[in-house]
């Protein structure tokens, strides 16, 4: 029977050799007796069970614990958590925040809603019907759905592109902002921009339902925090370049495709001369007034008040009453908001045709449209201890865009700001969001038309201030340059790619980019050689540890990371590198059997294959096993293996049952080199 000892007793002592002191170990020391033990008798000891997990057993499980009243719960979470509402310790917080969340949904909602193409009232449908419909199937307490920035411009692009009739701001939209230009006849369909968006909207919730059908929950994880933060800053500059030729009262084409930024920031320069002054004062005074309510007025007034200023409805409402006296519109020409009618939309079903032509656009609005409200709802849901399920997510989003789809709404999100003020102003669950519908619900069916005679520009202003969080992002670089460089270039190229070619395509240019990175830090592997801290039994890494020693007559070789048919080549190559048996001294071994050249070798009996940091192998990784160990044999040298996960472990067992194995394989790397020791004590 082999022991080992597994700890040293006693204090510190000094090192005659250089005399420092000896490192000072615990004053308990344990001896650890057991047999040494290979693979296989270590899982019978342990009773490992090969079969665990197998497909069919998996099926059966599913199917005996399913029951429908439990999936009709998890279906609709309202079902949930509505009868365990406490109303004494939840109401009122819900209630303050739904009265906070609905003053920023007005200014909020009618500004997005134009910078989507679509008119300004579409923002509000968005924040009644979509909120509803998201309280009801989502599981995050905490995010206010709606109107979304970047999803606003993404959808614009698509409407741009699809619609026949102009979107609403683009050049050649009627100066009564109520009716489009006259279009000439055509025997082609004409489509609307309200039609192209609802289309978005619809196609966008199919695909949601189809991701939650194929568990993609986890789809939103492929997209890195480089490539996010790169993208929303992109974005931002997108609709800071939009937002321009109405702080400047100036109109320019919409240009569709590839480097429209560039062309609209031409076309902006060459305007400039031509700026209405009005509208330029008026933006600079709602700028300036907007900056001294975010970054002075607000953060003092907190400390005292729950609820924040809503300097955005301040706005809206000042700008519009003064639009209205003064005549900004017909007396200096100021291009105002327009009609916005009362009451609700009628239910219409987005143009069958329409889908087809949306549906590529579309994945992309999907994805990052769930990633925005996935994210944001699992920062609320860590704050608070809840869980928020992603597939359910997906299946809430999916009804959210379908539903809203068909009473003119756009592509749905979360707002991050208003997200923050919700959880901020003490809300608890979503009956904040049914709270903030009720209020939106007022303003569409009485209020509204007194925003009419609205300036542009103010709404252009509000988005202005608004987007500072997202381009302070580009602060971010010196965060990912100290995280290494790969993460840098993730940043840029995204950033680039967005901001230069255009939204979509920038950001597949992204996530490709992203994809290549992260191979290729998954392809960096990490190998070393192993020694033995005396008297410890522990092994570790002889280039850091150095007090560590090799095991006399034994080369331990430790990898790290995935052995396939790709990276075996570079296995190989590390392998010969390390403990030093190459091609050339191999092939002079076997031609001359009785050592030779190969006589060098023999100072190395044993080689032992550590796979505790290897997650994964494949056959053709068992096939380099074997030929490592008949290369290692040919010069007289054993192979062992220590260490394999269990997933390992079942591979090199496939393995062996094919004929590409044959493995003396050791559940610790202590256990081999007792073997080694104590196979060349018998020979």
């Amino acid at each position: 029977m082999l022991n080992q000892k597994g700890g040293v007793g006693g204090g510190g002592a000094t090192d005659g050799s250089n005399g420092k002191m000896k490192p000072q170990y615990n004053e308990l020391s344990y001896l650890v007796t057991r047999q040494c033990l290979q693979q296989e008798e270590f899982n019978q000891l342990s009773q490992y069970d090969r079969e665990k997990g197998a497909p069919i057993d998996t099926l059966k499980n599913a199917f005996r614990g399913c029951n429908p009243f439990s999936s009709l719960l998890n279906f609709i979470p309202i079902l949930q958590w509505l009868p365990k509402y406490h109303c004494k310790t939840d109401l009122l917080g819900d209630i303050t925040a739904g009265i906070t969340v609905a003053v920023m949904q007005i200014p909020q909602g009618m500004a997005y809603g134009l910078l989507a193409g679509v008119p300004a009232n579409v923002g509000l449908y968005m924040a009644f019907f979509q909120c509803l419909v998201y309280a009801v199937f989502g599981t995050s307490r905490h995010i206010s759905m709606g109107t979304f920035a970047v999803v606003s411009l993404m959808t614009a692009k698509v409407v741009t592109t699809y619609a026949t009739l102009p979107p609403i701001g683009s050049a050649t939209w009627n100066a009564s902002f109520a009716e489009p230009s006259v279009i000439e006849p055509s025997d082609d369909p004409q489509y609307t921009p309200i039609q192209v968006a609802t289309a978005v909207a619809f196609v966008c919730g199919i695909y949601h339902f189809l991701m939650s059908a194929l568990r993609l929950g986890t789809l939103s994880s492929l997209l890195s925090e480089p490539l996010v933060s790169g993208f929303t800053t992109a974005a931002a500059v997108h609709v800071l370049i939009s937002q321009l030729k109405d702080l400047l009262g100036v109109s320019i084409p919409r240009y569709k495709g590839a480097f429209k930024n560039i062309f609209s920031v031409r076309d902006i320069v060459e305007q400039v001369p031509n700026s209405n002054l009005t509208a330029v004062y008026t933006s600079t005074i709602v700028i300036l007034f907007m900056i001294f309510m975010n970054e002075y007025l607000k953060p003092r007034a907190s400390n005292w008040c729950r609820l924040p200023i809503p300097a955005e409805l301040l706005v809206v409402v000042g700008g519009t009453v003064a639009s209205y006296f003064i005549g900004l519109g017909p007396n200096f020409n100021v291009t105002l908001v327009g009609s916005i009618p009362v009451g609700l939309p009628a239910p219409e079903m987005p143009p069958l045709a329409l889908l087809q032509l949306v549906a590529v656009d579309a994945i992309a609005i999907a994805i990052v449209s769930y990633s925005i409200v996935m994210s944001m709802g699992l920062i609320f849901a860590q704050k608070e201890g809840y869980e928020v399920r992603a597939n359910q997510e997906l299946i809430a989003m999916g009804a959210t865009n379908i539903v809203g789809s068909f009473f003119s709404c756009i592509p749905t999100a979360c707002s991050l700001s208003r997200s923050l003020i919700q959880h901020q102003a003490g809300g608890k669950t979503q009956i904040t969001a049914v709270v903030s519908s009720l209020l939106i619900l007022v303003v569409l069916l009485w209020i509204g038309p007194y925003f009419e005679s609205l300036p542009r520009c103010v709404l252009a202003s509000i988005i202005f201030v608004a987007l500072k969080g997202m381009l302070w992002q580009v602060q971010h670089i010196k965060k990912f340059q100290r995280e290494g460089s790969l993460e840098l270039l993730v940043w840029l190229i995204t950033f680039l790619s967005v901001v230069i070619i255009d939204i979509d395509i920038g950001l597949l240019i992204g996530v490709v980019f992203s994809l290549v990175a992260l191979y290729i830090k998954g392809w960096k592997s990490y190998y070393s050689l192993l020694g033995t801290v005396p008297d410890t039994g522990i092994y570790v890494d002889l280039g850091s540890h150095h007090r560590a020693e090799e095991v006399p007559h034994i080369k331990i070789f430790k990898y790290s990371g995935a052995i396939n048919f790709a990276s075996r080549a570079t296995f190989k190559k590390a392998l010969t590198k390390e403990v030093g048996v190459d091609q050339r001294l191999i092939r002079r071994a076997s031609q001359y059997e009785a050592a030779g050249e190969g006589a060098g070798l023999q100072l190395i009996k044993t080689l032992i294959i550590d796979l505790s940091s290897v997650p994964h192998i494949d056959t053709s990784a068992c096939k380099m096993f074997s030929e490592v160990k008949k290369d290692m044999g040919t010069v007289g040298v054993s192979t062992l293996i220590a260490c394999p996960a269990d997933c390992v472990y079942d591979t090199l067992l496939h393995a062996e049952s094919i004929g590409e194995g044959g493995f003396h394989i050791f559940p610790t790397i202590h256990d081999a080199v007792l073997y080694a020791q104590g196979s060349a004590s018998t020979v």
